[in-house]
């Protein structure tokens, strides 16, 4: 777990700001919260949640998942870590 990972996981539900690469090579800023189940519908998860964070995009109301790997910064409590 990188320290940016470990980042986002204590803000245990507060909002942050996350900047990482996609999978097409695109970089994108995503204003999110973890452990959000207001919006679940049930069934099974086929993330690979060692590789990937599941994070709830707040500003468009779905849940995106994140590549640990990839992450390049995170906004949190007024300060900006970058990896």
């Amino acid at each position: 777990m990188t320290n940016l990972t470990n980042i986002i996981t204590a803000t245990a539900g507060k909002f942050f700001t996350v900047v990482f690469t996609k999978k097409n090579g695109e970089e994108r800023v995503l204003n999110g919260r973890i452990g959000v189940v207001n919006h679940l519908k049930g069934g099974n998860s086929t993330i690979n949640h060692d590789k990937f964070l599941t994070v709830f995009d707040v500003q468009i109301g779905q849940y995106r998942s994140v590549n640990k790997d990839t992450i390049k910064e995170v906004r949190f409590g007024g300060q900006v870590f970058r990896g």
